[in-house]
């Protein structure tokens, strides 16, 4: 079994990195802006990115199901792989449910989803505020738990580099170092 990730599986990660931090940035950046034509065109982008950081989950999901990751360092305890194991899953589920949950919060409060301005998306659900209102806080929670999860993600990777000093970090860099 290989040791480092395929090449499109670091591409794979990189991408969503590049996405969530994207979203999540812009998220918390326009949800306070007044409303205003810019404020409507930042929603817009922010929706586009979630639709594109949903399809991306799924191939890369796709991905992970055919491709075996490298295994996990032997020197790992029992609870550290069961953190990581439950740690990707948990990231899995939550790359899925965010861009749901938005979607889902857009159809509630009455604003479609059009990908790239082009593809308009069916509403999910019909128009009812408290239903959106709901779910915006799903939306928002759901976000801040991910934050979390990526804390402690980034932070095991830094432990394993840093302290463990195995190639648990430079095995998804995009080039692989020795």
């Amino acid at each position: 079994m290989s040791t480092h990730y395929t090449a499109t599986a670091k591409a794979l990660h990189w991408v969503t990195t590049a996405l969530i931090f994207g979203l999540l940035g812009l998220g918390f950046y326009m949800h306070d802006l007044p409303l205003s034509p810019t404020k409507l065109q930042l929603y817009a982008w922010h929706k586009w990115a979630g639709v594109t950081m949903f399809l991306v989950a799924v191939f890369r999901l796709a991905w992970r199901v055919t491709h075996r990751p490298p295994a996990l360092p032997g020197h790992m305890p029992r609870i550290e792989r069961l953190a990581a194991h439950a740690g990707h899953y948990l990231l899995y589920v939550l790359m899925l449910a965010i861009p749901l949950s938005g979607w889902l919060m857009s159809s509630a409060k009455g604003f479609q989803t059009v990908w790239f301005g082009v593809l308009p998306l069916p509403d999910l659900l019909g128009k009812d505020k408290q239903l959106g209102d709901l779910l915006q806080t799903v939306h928002l929670s759901l976000n801040l738990l991910l934050v979390a999860v990526l804390l402690g993600h980034a932070g095991a990777a830094l432990k394993h580099h840093f302290i463990d000093k195995d190639d648990v970090l430079t095995r998804i860099l995009p080039r692989r170092t020795a």
